[in-house]
């Protein structure tokens, strides 16, 4: 049995909305238990993020993909603060060979969404996980999927809070993708 944690920050609801979409679709992948994880105000105290459990859980993950949105060009200050507080397990490799993903939403179209994703990615190889992107080309599907055209990952777009149909369907298949590939290359 593989485990795939969704680990995320959300302050409207539509990033929960995306993460749940990514776990329902690892969760269509036989032999593959789903863990989702948020990142809520009481994991951080004075700025530091503090629930050691939640870090100890995604040790035991064979892939975690993570989700924030994006705020003035990258991860929220909620995710950084998990992400400065996973050093720990940098320091031993201990989440190194785990394959890793990511996923973000905006306000605007452009928002400079890629770059959240870029630092999930980096914070991914930092820890030594396997990230894994897109293989759909944006704009190329005929049902629509990867609408924005990322291939690093999911990019959504909302600007009343709605989410567009076709970004909750890259996300429940971002979430399959990660699931089948754990169970084929994780060890």
């Amino acid at each position: 049995m593989r485990t795939v944690a969704v680990v995320f920050y959300s302050a409207s609801g539509s990033t929960r909305q995306l993460a749940a979409a990514v776990a329902s679709g690892a969760a269509t992948v036989p032999d593959v238990n789903v863990m989702q994880a948020e990142i809520v105000s009481a994991d951080i105290s004075a700025g530091r993020f503090c629930n050691s459990k939640l870090l100890e859980d995604l040790t035991n993950a064979d892939a975690i993909i993570f989700g924030s949105p994006t705020y003035m060009g990258s991860v929220s200050a909620q995710f950084k603060a998990f992400a400065d507080a996973s050093s720990e397990y940098w320091e031993q490799q201990l989440w190194a060979n785990k394959i890793a993903a990511g996923f973000t939403i905006g306000s605007n179209f452009s928002g400079d969404q890629l770059h959240t994703l870029q630092y999930l990615q980096i914070l991914a190889n930092q820890q030594g996980m396997l990230w894994v992107g897109l293989d759909i080309p944006g704009n190329q599907d005929d049902s629509g999927l990867n609408r924005l055209g990322a291939q690093s990952g999911l990019i959504a777009h909302s600007a009343d809070g709605l989410l567009h149909e076709t970004d909750l369907l890259t996300a429940h298949y971002l979430g399959r993708r990660v699931a089948q590939l754990s169970k084929r290359f994780v060890g």
